[in-house]
C-alpha cells in the first residue's frame, strides 16, 4: 500500500479551527438560496485530490466562478458555530505509518493490538487502483445542486443537516437530504435514488463502513462526484470517493482513553458500551481507546464491551448488570455516545451509589455538557457535527470552483473536562 497524508490532530493546537462530528438525523429536503460578496479570494487545501481537478482561473470559469469564490470566502471568514467556532475551517491532514504486515497477517493479531486495526484506523489504500474521477466543472459551486444521503436519526444528524444547509446557502448551493434511518438497504435504495436525479454531487454517511465501496463505485461509475461524510469507509472504497471529511474517531478516542488512564492511575477495570456494529465508529470507539489502553496502560483489564443501541434504559440496565457483577473491579465505563448513552450509564451509578466509577465518553451533546458540569461525566471528545457540515460543504464548493482538494480531511477535536467545558457552550446539539 502507498502511503497517504491524512490529518493529524493534536488537541490544543487544533483549536484555532475547531469543527466536529457525530451520529445521525431525521429526514428533510432542503433548498437554499445564493447570496452575495463583493471581492473573490481562492481557499485551498494542502494536498492533492489525486483526481482530474485542477486550478482553473476566475476568466476560463466566467463570472460564477469569480462570485462562486466571493461567496465561499465569505462563509469561510463569517460562518460560527453555535459554540463560537469557525464552522467552515480547513480540514487538517496527518501522515499514514506503514502497515506491520498484510491485511492477512494484521487480521490475525490479538483484537487489543493496536496494529491489528490498521486498516480501520487509516485510510490507507492503493492510489494506482483510483477510478477516473470527474473532472471539476471549475464554475463555480454557485447554482449547483447536492445529495446527501444520511445515515440515521439521531440528535447530532438533524444538526449537521440545519448546518449543511446553512453552508449551502451561504455558498449559493441548493442541498437534499434523504434518511434511511440506518437501514442498510434503504440506504442503498436511495444511493440509486440519487444517482438517478443526476445531482452535481452526491455525499453519503456510509451506514456500513464494509459496505461503502460498492455504493461509492456506482456513484463515481455513473459520473458523479462521490463525497464520505463523517463516517470513515472501508480502505478500498476510497479509489471510488473524491474525498472523506469528518472527525478522526480513532485519534480523539485515543486521546480520551490517554486522560482516563491517567485518571485510574493506569490501574482498575474498564467495560465498554459500543457505537451500532459495523459502521466506523463502532470500531473506533471500541478499539480505540481498548487497544489505547492495553498499550500504555498494562494494568488497566478489560472486562466487557456491549452493544445495547442508544436507548438510555437498555444502557442503564447493562450497567446496573455490570455493577452487579463486577462490584468494584468496575473502576470506569467508556461510551460511544454522551447523551442517551450518557444517561442510561449515569442514573445506573446513580441507583446503585456507585459515584466512583469513571465515565468519559465521544461527544459533545448538550446532555454531556451537563453532565461534565456536574461531575457525572469525567470527559468527553469534541465533536462538532456543525463543524463537520462545514468542512464537507468547503471541500465540495472548492471542487466546484476546480480547486485542489485533500483526498482525506479531518475536522478538530479536544477532550473536554470541568476545566474546559465553558468553552464549548452552548453546545450544537
Amino acid at each position: 500500500m502507498k502511503r497517504k497524508s491524512l490529518a493529524i490532530l493534536l488537541s490544543g493546537l487544533m483549536l484555532g479551527s475547531l469543527v466536529l462530528a457525530g451520529c445521525g438525523g431525521s429526514s428533510s429536503d432542503s433548498t437554499s438560496e445564493s447570496t452575495g460578496a463583493d471581492s473573490a479570494s481562492e481557499s485551498t487545501t494542502s494536498e492533492s485530490t489525486g483526481a482530474d481537478s485542477t486550478s482553473t482561473s476566475t476568466a476560463e470559469g466566467g463570472s460564477n466562478l469569480e462570485e462562486s469564490k466571493a461567496l465561499l470566502q465569505e462563509a469561510i471568514d463569517t460562518l460560527m458555530t453555535t459554540d463560537n467556532h469557525q464552522m467552515m475551517a480547513e480540514g487538517v491532514v496527518m501522515d499514514v505509518p506503514e502497515a506491520e504486515g498484510t491485511a492477512e497477517e494484521l487480521e490475525a493479531l490479538d483484537d487489543s493490538d493496536s496494529a491489528k486495526w490498521h486498516y480501520y484506523e487509516y485510510l490507507d489504500w492503493d492510489e494506482s487502483q483510483d477510478a477516473t474521477f470527474p473532472e471539476s466543472p471549475a464554475d463555480g459551486q454557485k447554482g449547483k445542486h447536492v445529495i446527501i444521503i444520511l445515515h440515521g436519526a439521531h440528535a447530532w444528524t438533524t444538526c449537521f443537516q440545519d448546518a449543511f444547509k446553512e453552508c449551502a446557502d451561504a455558498l449559493g448551493m441548493t442541498v437534499e437530504f434523504l434518511d434511511p434511518n440506518w437501514d442498510q438497504a434503504t440506504q442503498d435504495g436511495y444511493v440509486d435514488q440519487a444517482i438517478n436525479q443526476q445531482p452535481d454531487a452526491i455525499g453519503v454517511i456510509p451506514v456500513s463502513a464494509d459496505h461503502s465501496a460498492q455504493q461509492f463505485k456506482k456513484i463515481t461509475d455513473a459520473g458523479i462526484p462521490a463525497f464520505c461524510i463523517n463516517t470513515t469507509p472501508a480502505s478500498d472504497a476510497m479509489n471510488y470517493i473524491m474525498a472523506y471529511t469528518g472527525p478522526n474517531d480513532w485519534y480523539q478516542m485515543r486521546t480520551l482513553a490517554d486522560a482516563l488512564g491517567e485518571e485510574l492511575g493506569g490501574e482498575g477495570g474498564v467495560a465498554y458500551i459500543t457505537h451500532n456494529v459495523g459502521g466506523s465508529p463502532y470500531y473506533a470507539r471500541y478499539y480505540g481507546p481498548m487497544t489505547e489502553l492495553a498499550e500504555k496502560y498494562p494494568n488497566i483489564q478489560n472486562l466487557d464491551v456491549q452493544s445495547p443501541g442508544f436507548e438510555a434504559t437498555a444502557v442503564r440496565q447493562v450497567v446496573a448488570d455490570w455493577i452487579t457483577r463486577f462490584g468494584d473491579d468496575l473502576n470506569a465505563i467508556v461510551l460511544a455516545d454522551d447523551s442517551d448513552q450518557a444517561t442510561g450509564a449515569v442514573e445506573a451509578c446513580q441507583a446503585a451509589g456507585r459515584d466512583d466509577i469513571i465515565i468519559v465518553a465521544a461527544g459533545i451533546s448538550t446532555t454531556g455538557a451537563d453532565y461534565i458540569a456536574d461531575g457525572s461525566l469525567y470527559g468527553a471528545s469534541y465533536q462538532s457535527c456543525q463543524g463537520d457540515a462545514g468542512l464537507a460543504a468547503r471541500t465540495m464548493a472548492e471542487y466546484f470552483c476546480g480547486e485542489e482538494i485533500a483526498r482525506v480531511q479531518y475536522i478538530a477535536t479536544d477532550v473536554i473536562t470541568q476545566e474546559n467545558v465553558e468553552d464549548f457552550l452552548p453546545c450544537q446539539w
